[in-house]
């Protein structure tokens, strides 16, 4: 099963909007016909893999024990976890294992994946490259906007999903999409 990488926050709590938008991604990802791979732990990455769960996705954890003791292992919807042992491994995997990724709204570490993907992106496009699709929630372009070196060119390079319908059209161009490699 090709899989969307979904990066999201881990403070995200059950019964909140942040949670349920979360969710409704998970399950439109997994009516796309995709499995999903999260950083596997609680919050966002929660939501995300009980939707996919329930729409029938695979669902694989990527997580990082070392760094994150005090958590108690991945969620109960993983199917598949992924030990990673550093952070930049971690994240690593994360864009590897997909054919494309998604960012939800989130913190620092939210942050430091989507501007790894938006890198990883942006070497490509330098190259001549194919790239990974790189679906950010529309808050988002609040931080990532121009300014220093920053271009309104590097900014195309991620696509805004300001709606349930721009996720399902963004989840639509990749339905018959070749994965990309790197």
């Amino acid at each position: 099963m090709r899989l969307i990488t979904v990066f999201g926050s881990s403070r995200v709590q059950p019964g909140t909007p942040a949670f349920a938008e979360a969710h409704a991604w998970g399950l439109a990802i997994a009516q796309a016909g995709f499995g999903v791979a999260t950083g596997g732990y609680n919050g966002a990455m929660e939501a995300v893999s009980q939707g996919a769960k329930e729409g029938g996705g695979l669902v694989v954890g990527i997580t990082a024990p070392s760094l994150f003791p005090q958590r108690d292992g991945p969620n109960l919807h993983v199917d598949l976890e992924l030990p990673s042992s550093s952070l930049l491994t971690r994240i690593e995997r994360l864009i590897d294992v997909g054919m494309a990724c998604l960012a939800l709204p989130g913190g620092v570490g939210t942050l430091a994946e989507i501007l790894a993907a938006w890198n990883l992106n942006h070497i490509a496009q330098l190259h001549g490259k194919p790239q990974k699709p790189l679906g950010v929630h529309v808050g988002w372009l609040e931080v990532l906007r121009p300014g220093l070196e920053v271009t309104p060119e590097n900014l195309g390079l991620l696509i805004p999903i300001d709606s349930l319908q721009s996720l399902q059209d963004f989840l639509k161009g990749l339905a018959n999409a070749p994965a990309p490699g790197r």
